[in-house]
């Protein structure tokens, strides 16, 4: 059993889809059987490492990505703009508010989204915007963008 338990863990640290980590799964072994001859470690290691991969495969994995509460803050006259480019960027829009001349968009934004986002911002907003995140859960990646990582990660592989 530590055999087999060691190399679904290797797996699931290596990802088996993408290279990305396996969480929150369950394993049961409920059969097996030990041979003086072939019975080696590594033997049971690849077996639990194997047997792992095809039930995770026939399983019906998802992509899980994290998702933040933005809260922007800009000019009035930007506003629209902002919200234009946050619906590009899969954004969920929760409210909006105007404070004092500022209009303030708070959504729920996929983190993959945000990456080079204060440097859009600026670029729109001609310096004058300014946003806070927080991370708020993990949410299944859209379909077509799973199979888009997955076949990244493929010609990555291959690329090696």
């Amino acid at each position: 059993m530590p055999s087999i338990e060691k190399g679904i863990r290797q797996v699931m640290k290596e990802g088996v889809l993408a290279g990305y980590p396996v969480v929150k799964v369950k394993v049961a072994v409920y059969d097996g059987k030990e041979h003086p001859v072939d019975s080696k470690d590594i033997a049971f290691q690849i077996a639990g490492r194997e047997a792992f991969k095809k039930a995770f495969q026939d399983a019906g994995p998802i992509f899980l990505e994290p998702i933040y509460r933005v809260e922007v803050i800009v000019p009035e006259e930007y506003m629209g703009d902002i919200l234009g480019d946050l619906n590009t960027r899969r954004a969920r829009v929760l409210g909006m508010d105007t404070v004092r001349g500022k209009s303030i968009i708070t959504a729920e934004v996929p983190y993959a989204e945000l990456l080079r986002y204060a440097n859009d911002l600026r670029s729109i907003t001609q310096g004058r915007g300014i946003y806070n995140i927080e991370f708020l859960r993990y949410e299944p990646v859209p379909q077509h963008l799973s199979q888009n990582i997955i076949d990244e990660a493929k010609r990555e592989k291959e690329e090696k």
